[in-house]
């Protein structure tokens, strides 16, 4: 596996992003068997699991956290909202997003399809960015319990050494 990478972003008005976690990035972490990503992330407590692709707007989830693997093909995603990061993704890397992180589809192959899922199976809401929203979102995002576990390292691994 690549450098896991970092990224953190600021709220900008529309988008809340989250102050306190950063986005980790796993660079290629199955990029020898995509297929164990579901089996992985659920052994790991990242259950409610699905598969399917990112929607191409901004949106955030405000009560949970969210981890995605690309299970196959590439994608540009837009991570942070308007002026956040734009970030190319391909089968085996997993991007892990915390509550209130902006993220949209910008482009995708054809055969570009992803695993999500969320710690301890929490079922998400869907949030985009809604001047009514606020400021609900705000505290439920700090409200946010930190996960158990790193979805792709369990007990050890990025989320247990910089989320807490």
């Amino acid at each position: 596996m690549e450098t896991v990478r970092f990224y953190r972003f600021e709220d900008d008005g529309v988008i809340p992003n989250n102050r306190s976690l950063e986005v980790i990035v796993y660079p290629a972490a199955f990029k020898e068997n995509t297929q164990e990503i579901e089996e992985v992330f659920n052994r790991h407590e990242w259950t409610n699991s699905w598969t399917g692709g990112v929607f191409e707007y901004h949106h955030y989830h405000s009560n949970t956290h969210e981890v995605l693997g690309v299970l196959s093909g590439t994608a540009t995603l837009q991570l942070g909202g308007e002026q956040g990061e734009i970030l190319d993704i391909a089968a085996g890397d997993v991007v892990l997003l915390p509550a209130g992180t902006g993220h949209k589809k910008l482009d995708a192959s054809s055969d570009f399809e992803i695993v999500g899922a969320y710690p301890g199976g929490v079922s998400y809401n869907l949030k985009t960015g809604e001047p009514g929203e606020r400021p609900y979102v705000l505290e439920d995002i700090q409200n946010t319990p930190l996960p158990k576990m790193d979805p792709v390292f369990g007990d050890s691994g990025p989320v247990n050494e910089n989320w807490s």
